[in-house]
């Protein structure tokens, strides 16, 4: 890591208080050591200057929901992670979540693996934060895109490796399945996050969920209950409790704008999350692509399908749902950042990152005034520059 600091001038900056135009943000050993009005800024003569002029920076995008990209799944090649991960800098992220969907389980275990075991030398990119596994306790009924041939009833013989030591980040299950409290039990003592999502859980067994730990939902709307006037099912059990913080798939495609616009105001930016649930034909050409559980998917410029014409993971890039959120919800784009920053952050119990200030990581976006990545540091170095 570079400890001579480096100065970004000229930015407006995306702060916990609100925008700071025309600032001076200096970076020194991975962490931001000032973050000033550029005309009062202390510019010691010989250090190193980068002019930013006409550049928004944002806290650096962390995904929580990411299952491949560039022609490969995560789940089929595992050990693939690290290469994957340092080419997502250039949609804007600093950090992420490698999403293993239902698989054998040993391919959870490969996962962890291959996460314990670390970059290779020299390896700059995102920062696998750790791992996001998707399955494989999940609803036949509401299995999407998944493949039944490998969903498991929850067991807590199978997880015994499952840690937040060992990666294990986030586990999104089904909570109505026999043993899944049992199960949730487990993780949560492990310091994993629980998620409900390809569920069939009714209204109260939602709001028993709720009760039991789980305060995170994986991608709203999609492979739930919906609501219905007399059977509020899952999603209503989700909008009805603002404190619950759900994941979206803004894409236009998954969920129509205006079930988005819905779940945005029924909370807080602070309380959602955006993720692409992007697959490893993310930043490739349509074609046929793997997806995990030894499934292959067809995909054209605008949506990945299994044969039967489900929705297998989105092409989705989070400039896009950035300013899709902006659209759809009439916001600026400061009401819709947190959402791929401080939200996500806070999911994964994470204080130095998701926000710009001092003593924060230097994990930075810079975009063009669209939104659009022209730059991403992470730890203060620069891993991608349009």
């Amino acid at each position: 890591m570079d400890n001579q600091p480096l100065h970004l001038l000229h930015l407006d900056v995306f702060t916990p208080q609100g925008w700071i135009n025309d600032a001076c943000l200096t970076i020194t050993a991975g962490r931001i050591t000032q973050l000033a009005p550029s005309r009062v800024a202390k510019l010691p003569a010989g250090e190193k200057t980068i002019d930013c002029k006409g550049c928004l920076a944002s806290p650096g995008w962390i995904e929580l929901q990411i299952n491949g990209a560039f022609g490969v799944d995560f789940a089929e090649q595992p050990h693939r992670m690290w290469e994957i991960a340092a080419r997502l800098p250039e949609f804007g992220f600093t950090a992420f979540l490698p999403t293993i969907v239902t698989s054998p389980m040993t391919v959870f275990q490969q996962a962890i693996e291959v996460w314990k075991a670390g970059p290779p030398a020299g390896w700059r990119g995102a920062i696998p934060l750790g791992l996001h596994f998707e399955g494989p306790f999940l609803n036949p009924k509401k299995k999407g895109a998944h493949n039944p041939q490998f969903l498991q009833l929850p067991n807590p013989e199978l997880i015994s490796d499952w840690n937040a030591a060992n990666g294990v980040r986030l586990v999104t299950l089904a909570p109505e399945l026999p043993g899944a409290f049992e199960l949730a039990q487990c993780l949560r003592e492990r310091g994993i996050v629980l998620a409900i999502g390809h569920s069939f859980a009714s209204y109260e067994e939602a709001t028993l969920a709720f009760e039991q730990g789980f305060r995170y939902v994986t991608h709203l709307y999609n492979a739930m209950t919906p609501i219905e006037p007399r059977s509020p099912g899952l999603v209503g059990a989700i909008l009805t409790n603002a404190e619950i913080t759900v994941s979206l798939i803004a894409d236009g495609i998954h969920v129509h704008p205006a079930m988005l616009k819905l779940a945005y105001q029924t909370r807080t930016p602070e309380q959602v999350v955006l993720v692409t649930d992007a697959m490893s034909a993310l930043g490739m050409p349509p074609g046929r692509y793997p997806l995990g559980g030894k499934q292959e998917v067809w995909v054209d410029d605008q949506s990945a399908r299994l044969a039967d014409g489900t929705l297998a993971g989105s092409l989705l890039k989070p400039a896009v749902a950035l300013r899709n959120m902006m659209a759809y919800c009439s916001v600026p784009m400061e009401a819709v950042l947190p959402c791929l920053t401080s939200t996500p952050a806070r999911v994964l119990g994470l204080t130095s990152k998701g926000r710009l200030e001092v003593g924060a990581d230097a994990d930075l976006t810079l975009l063009d005034r669209q939104g659009n990545p022209m730059m991403t540091l992470v730890e203060g170095q620069i891993v991608y520059q349009a």
